[in-house]
């Protein structure tokens, strides 16, 4: 009997030991160093909003660079898209995975343990980020290279030397993180065209497009805008429209192709 009591409590105090040095469920830090970032989330009403400004459907692409927790990936799959985020903290991609499952998006949200310097994110047709803008200024290359009309919307801070399309503010009661910026990746229309209404001499920085417009030897300035692939022209008080497909401008007025693009600088 004193030997089945021993054994008992000897098995006792294993299962306590092991109890007590099971290890607990990784909690990220707010502020908690990364490889490029500290981590600090976006606010939950802030994610939603950036999501409403790039009007997110089940046919997007959404990703995320530097995802974190996920929130931006979950938030997007709940509405049906597909969604990838990138994240280098191995214990963060588990993590997320995880609250994918929770949610019930797993099928939806996917997690890459990962670089986002070296990502590819070709195939996104929105990004949504909260990254410092000497991240987004290295990544910038890589967002002007997405298809004409994607979507990039960002928590707080703008891409340098570039101008968001739109911005949102979160309302009263909100006292940080309260700003949701939305890019559109402009179509190049930088160089010649000919078209219904003359020759068009153009130069482009970003969405801001300027130039000439030649028709019967008679030239007039020309500014623009481009929101995606539609790009409006006023000229000597005329305003143009049209959508640029690749090397096509297609309106109802102003239609024509493109001859010539600008030679290395």
């Amino acid at each position: 009997m004193l030997r089945v009591a021993v054994a008992a409590l000897l098995l006792a105090a294993s299962c306590v030991g092991a109890f007590a040095q099971a290890p607990k469920p990784y909690e990220p830090q707010i502020g908690q160093g990364g490889k490029d970032v500290v981590w600090v989330p976006t606010p939950p009403e802030l994610v939603e909003t950036m999501l409403d400004l790039a009007k997110v459907t089940r046919a997007d692409l959404v990703m995320d660079l530097g995802s974190g927790d996920g929130r931006n990936v979950i938030a997007a799959a709940r509405r049906g898209a597909r969604a990838i985020g990138v994240e280098y903290n191995p214990e963060m991609v588990a993590l997320s995975r995880q609250l994918a499952d929770e949610a019930g998006v797993g099928a939806r949200a996917s997690f890459v343990e990962g670089d986002m310097f070296t990502a590819d994110i070709s195939n996104a047709s929105v990004m949504a980020l909260f990254l410092l803008p000497a991240n987004l200024e290295k990544l910038r290359d890589q967002f002007l290279a997405l298809a004409p009309g994607s979507r990039l919307v960002l928590n707080t801070f703008a891409i340098p030397d570039w101008d968001p399309d739109e911005q949102v503010q979160l309302g009263e009661g909100c006292t940080s993180w309260c700003t949701a910026l939305l890019y559109l990746v402009p179509a190049r229309v930088a160089g010649r065209w000919t078209t219904t209404l003359g020759d068009l001499e153009l130069t482009q920085q970003y969405q801001i497009v300027l130039g000439t417009r030649t028709e019967r030897g008679v030239s007039t300035r020309v500014t623009g805008r481009l929101r995606g692939t539609e790009l409006t022209l006023t000229s000597g008080g005329d305003t143009l429209s049209a959508r640029v497909d690749g090397d096509r401008l297609v309106g109802s007025r102003l239609q024509g192709r493109r001859v010539a693009t600008p030679g290395p600088r």
